[in-house]
């Protein structure tokens, strides 16, 4: 087996009638994050990371928006079919670490329920599964609260002879 290591970024913008996802929990919020899925920047991150690590191509590339069959999807079923292609792969995931910035909501309340959703959706123990919270210290258009981002690095292990 080698391990190899990915980096997910992604950031949505704020848009009035939409819930807050964030690693699969509804957060109270005014507003929720524009997407043609749930928008969950967290898991985007995530499902991106383990993807870079593949080898793969990016998370639009799986599921494009111009497919209706995700519209409103929950970003927790795209996460699982990304794990079954690691899986499929011979690999398997060895940890993730991930970072949301935000003005807004509050984030620290949630994390243990996001930890155990993402712990669910990719079979890893909850204590191999980091989520930190930051601001963007009133800066740009995170600090201006327009959006939401989210940075993730997964490390997985496939066969030496795996194909993808």
């Amino acid at each position: 087996m080698i391990t190899l290591t990915g980096i997910g970024y992604d950031v949505h913008r704020f848009a009035p009638g939409r819930p807050l996802v964030l690693g699969g929990v509804s957060i109270p919020h005014p507003l929720g994050l524009d997407g043609h899925s749930d928008a969950d920047v967290l898991i985007h991150a995530i499902a991106d990371a383990i993807l870079g690590a593949m080898g793969e191509k990016d998370i639009g590339h799986h599921f494009p928006n111009t497919d209706p069959a995700y519209r409103g999807i929950s970003s927790v079923e795209l996460l699982k079919h990304v794990v079954h292609l690691l899986a499929e792969a011979g690999g398997r995931l060895v940890n993730l670490d991930s970072s949301l910035i935000a003005e807004a909501p509050k984030i620290g309340p949630h994390l243990d329920r996001m930890r155990e959703i993402l712990a669910s959706a990719v079979g890893l123990p909850p204590k191999r599964i980091g989520i930190k919270a930051t601001t963007n210290e009133g800066m740009g258009f995170i600090g201006r609260a327009e959006g939401i981002a989210a940075f993730a690095v997964a490390t997985i292990l496939l066969p030496t002879d795996a194909t993808l």
